[in-house]
Formats: structure tokens, sequence, C-alpha cells
């Protein structure tokens, strides 16, 4: 339960609504609790021969009356606290992206996304349960416990003492189950998020499934997870459903010795009748607060289960150094400059780069080859900070990556991946992403703001103008998941696309345009000398057409350096660069002639 802790700082806010939803249930017991004590005195009023109409009317009048009342204080709780919990729930749920977006890499190479995904969702909806519905019955049971013992013990503290009873076995009870629920609760939401990762997967690769025949194996490894998760819920089932039977059975107890000893009592003029049958609607509402309990435990267990997960989340910090202050880098000329850095991927012993050092200077144009697995896309993630360097220090104008915050180091950059990622977003809201400024007109392609001409300049870079044109909505036209209902090219382009639209201050094409043919590519090299003039590039392909224009290449192998200069100097020295081109075109003549 001591898990439940980190949320309390989320009600500050909300401390004055909360204030009130808890006056509320105060009130609306209250209320509750006079009803019965009204009605004990309309009963004891008829066997007064003195008693009038009026006076029946009256107390009549009184119990509509509190009725009323209380449920006018019951709607405020349930609208007070219900709505705190929601604004909490939210802000929770902020919290969380945030504190994913500071995240490294290496977080997300090892922690599962339908993991998160069920965190983001399924846990804050049980910490939801226990912020705001389990402290309203929490303090409604307590409200109604004491009002009504109160009004009971002012009854008959005798019957009130016999009532009571079966109460002595409640507190092991609920320990002892409240421990079983949270444990149980705790499987369901580890089995959630393994059954969620599962459906993720299998949605984003579903091409894949079918191009394997993998249909039938799939479903029957849902139906694994399925069943297990089935099986973990009724486990929980099992174990709420023999709670509350218990507790209907103190209750039930209770009532059977206060109808005995009551009646006894009645018939010894101990009490009246109008007090005894108040005591039995006392009964009635104390035996509520049992049964509340019960449920109240179960919904503070799973919360500080769902909690637990997500403080795990909460504090796994960031393998990246985050300075206070940070240098600012916002009017960086973008020089880029590596000195003897190592890089390995955390739990890994292979170094895949080793003693690295190398100047770009701004404005200039560099170009990174090597054989698969040399270390080239590696350099990337170490420039945008995905990764800080094991050994060696990286610097944009002389000052460390490390005194810079990386979202703002971040925002200089315009990278086009190897993978090119889409989002289930228009065309031009995939191209103008992260473009600040005013939003994007309806027509991209007719419009004269700045930013619908720069999502419009980029695509004609890109080679990717026309064939917006051609879709029928243009650059309005919405994108399936991932970019699905483009081509492999088309993808390429477009990301290209985004990548210049942001006017980056540096430009990184990692692999960037090899979905995409020969012609094509020439055309978009053609437009992007214009653009890579203007800032500093950085391009990286197994294309000697894609490099041979840079100012220097560097070459890379096993992780090292071992050779930089320019194409014509490369091809002289017949080392790693002049066998790389080789084999490309080795590759590309038996391409034409099978």
């Amino acid at each position: 339960m001591h898990s439940l802790r980190t949320i309390l700082p989320y009600f500050r806010p909300y401390r004055v609504g909360l204030f009130w939803g808890i006056v509320c249930v105060v009130f609306a017991n209250a209320f509750q609790i006079a009803g019965p004590w009204f009605m004990k005195l309309a009963i004891d009023a008829l066997g007064d021969p003195d008693a009038t109409r009026r006076q029946i009317a009256v107390f009549a009048a009184l119990i509509v009356a509190a009725s009323f009342i209380g449920g006018a204080f019951r709607f405020g709780m349930r609208q007070l606290l219900n709505g705190v919990s929601r604004r909490i729930e939210a802000d929770l749920r902020d919290d969380f992206f945030d504190h994913l977006l500071r995240m490294d890499a290496t977080f997300y190479g090892s922690t599962r996304t339908g993991d998160l995904m069920s965190r983001a969702t399924n846990d804050t909806l049980a910490i939801r349960m226990a912020a705001g519905p389990a402290i309203m019955y929490t303090v409604n049971t307590i409200a109604s416990f004491v009002f009504t013992l109160a009004f009971m013990l002012a009854i008959s503290p005798k019957l009130t003492m016999y009532a009571l009873i079966p109460m002595v076995v409640l507190p092991p009870i609920v320990l002892i189950f409240g421990g079983i629920i949270h444990r149980r609760f705790e499987e369901i939401q580890e089995q959630f998020s393994s059954l969620s990762t599962f459906v993720q997967e299998n949605l984003s690769g579903v091409r894949l499934i079918r191009a394997y025949g993998q249909e039938d194996a799939q479903r029957s490894q849902f139906d694994d997870y399925n069943l297990d998760y089935r099986a973990r819920n009724m486990r929980l089932v099992f174990t709420a459903g023999l709670f509350h039977p218990l507790l209907m059975l103190m209750a039930g107890t209770a009532v059977v010795i206060v109808t005995g000893f009551g009646a006894l009592e009645v018939m010894r003029d101990a009490i009246s009748l109008g007090d005894f049958v108040a005591f039995g609607f006392y009964l009635t509402l104390l035996i509520w607060p049992m049964i509340a309990l019960g449920w109240v435990v179960n919904l503070y267990q799973r919360g500080a289960a769902s909690m637990g997960r997500i403080n795990r989340i909460f504090d796994t910090e960031s393998a990246l150094a985050f300075p206070e202050p940070p240098q600012s880098v916002s009017a960086a000329r973008g020089t880029i400059e590596f000195k003897n850095v190592s890089f390995r991927y955390p739990d890994t012993e292979r170094p895949v780069l080793e003693d690295v050092s190398f100047r770009i200077e701004a404005g200039r144009t560099a170009a990174i080859v090597g054989p698969t697995g040399s270390g080239k896309t590696t350099i990337v993630a170490l420039m945008t900070r995905l990764y800080d360097p094991t050994e060696g220090e990286i610097l944009l104008d002389d000052v460390p990556l490390t005194e810079v915050d990386p979202a703002e180091l971040r925002g200089l950059f315009g990278v086009v991946p190897q993978d090119p990622f889409l989002f289930s977003d228009t065309i031009a809201g995939n191209i103008g992403l992260g473009v600040e400024g005013e939003p994007l007109p309806d027509d991209v392609g007719e419009g004269t703001t700045e930013i619908a001409r720069a999502v419009r300049t980029s695509a004609e870079v890109a080679q990717l103008h026309g064939q917006i044109e051609d879709f029928p909505a243009g650059y309005g036209t919405l994108l399936g998941e991932r970019g699905i209902n483009l081509s492999g090219g088309q993808k390429q382009r477009a990301t290209l696309a985004r990548a210049l639209a942001r006017d980056p201050t540096i430009l990184v094409l990692d692999d960037a345009l090899s979905a995409v043919d020969t012609h094509t590519e020439s055309s978009i090299l053609s437009d992007l000398r214009n653009v890579t003039r203007l800032r500093t590039s950085i391009i990286i392909s197994h294309r000697a057409s894609a490099v041979m224009d840079a100012d220097t290449i560097l070459v890379l192998d096993e992780g090292r350096i071992v050779e930089h200069g320019r194409h014509e100097d490369l091809i002289v020295g017949g080392g790693t660069y002049a066998r790389l081109l080789r084999r490309q075109m080795i590759a590309e003549d038996l391409a034409a002639t099978s």
C-alpha cells in the first residue's frame, strides 16, 4: 500500500475540491442517518393517543426532506471526488508520457511497447479508482459507521454490543484477503502487458505474418496468452467472490442476533417499537460499510499494485545526462567533432566504435561509408544523443553535447533514418511534423502561408510533389499506420521531405534513398546539392552516386575510421573505399543483366 504514497502530490492542485467533496460525504451520511430517526419518532407517535395527522405528516415530510437533501449531497460528493480523480488520472498519464519522452534508446531496447501501453492505460485507470471512488467510499464508510453507531448506542448500548460481536473477525479477514487481491491483480496486469505487446507486434507485422502463412500459429499463441489472462482473472474473481460472502455472513449473523435480542428488549419494554424498527434500519445501514470495506480494500490493493508498476518506470532514470543549467546551442553553426569516441551498447562487450575522431566544419558535406555493421548508424545516434559515448567526447561548435539539453540539440537536426516511419496522419501533417509556426492550411498544395510553402518545397526537392498531387486528396491524403498505403520509395521521400521542411542546421541522411530508383535518386541528389550548400550535411549510403560529391568521405570498418578523403583520392588509394565501390558496381551489373 505504500506505493500509493507517490500519488499524494497529485492531490495538491485539487485540495479544495477534495475538501468540499469530503464535506458532502459527511453531510450525505448525516441526512441518511436522520431518516430512520424520524421514522422512529413517527412510529412512537402512533402509539400516543394525542397524536394528530399533522404530526405524522410532519414526520413524513422530514423523512422525504432528509432523503432529498442527502441525495443532493451524494450528487455533490460524486461530482467533486470523481472529478478530482479524473484530473489526477490525466495529470499522472501526462507525467508518465513526459517521462517516457525523456528516456534514452537503451530503455526502449529493453522495455516492451505493449507493457508501456498497459501501464499508461490500464494501470492509470486502477490508480484513478483508488484516488477517487476508493477515497469517497472510505470516507463514506467511516462517516456512515460513526453516525450509525452513535444512533444505535443512543437507542440501546446492549443491543449495539450484540450487533458488533461478528465484526471482531473483520480486521484479520480484510488483511488476509487484501494481500491475496494485491498479488493476483499484479499478476493480471503483468499478463495484460504481455497480451498487449503480442497484439501490438502482430498488428504492426501483419504483412509478414501473412507472407509466411503464420496466421494459425499466431492465433494459437494468442489463445494461450488470452486463456492465461482469463485464468488469472478467474482466480481474482474467486478471491473476491469468497471475500464478499464472508462479509455478508457476518452481517447476516448480526441481523439474527439483533432480531432475537431486540424482540426480547421490546417485550420487556426496555426499548420502544419505534426504537426496534429504527435499530433494524441502522443495522442495515451498518452492513453497507462492512460490504463497502471489502470493495474499498480491493480498489486500494489494485491501485497500489498499478502504482508500483508505474513507479518502477518513474524510478528508471535516463542514461543520458541532463545538465543543469544546459548550454544553449540555438545559434549553432553546425560544426561537429568526435574526439577519441568509443561506444558499446549496454549489456554488451563488443565495441561498436573504437577511438573514432573526425571534424565536420559547418556548412560542409561529409559522407560515411562502410560495410554493414561497421558503426555508421551508431555515429548518427551519438550525434543526436540517443546514446552518450562510452569513452571520448562529441562537440557541437566546440560545446560538449553532454552540456546541451537533448531536446534543443535534436531541434537542430533533420534526420532521415534507414527505416522510414510515418504517422497515421495526412501527408501534409507528416511532412510538416516539427515545423514551428502557424497551423497547416487545409489545402497545402495551393496554400501561401510559410509552412505550406515549406512543406510543398521540401516535397518538390524529394521528388514527391507530383505523386502527392495525383492522390485524390492531395496533401490531405490520410495515411494508414506507418504509411502503409505508400510504397517503400515514397515513404523514404516523405521522410526526406519532413527533414527538409524544418530547415535544419544539420541534415543527416542515413541510407535514405536505398528504396528509390537510380533515376529518381539522381534528380533528388541534384536538388539536394542546393540544399546541402546551406547547412552541415552527413550522408550515409552504400551507393557511390550519393557520396561521391561530398567534401570528405569517412570510411568505417569494424568500428574504426580506416580512410578519409575525397572520392577521387580514395579511388586512387585503392583501399577499403575502392573495394566497396567495385563490389557495388559488380552487384549493379549483375542486377542489370538478370
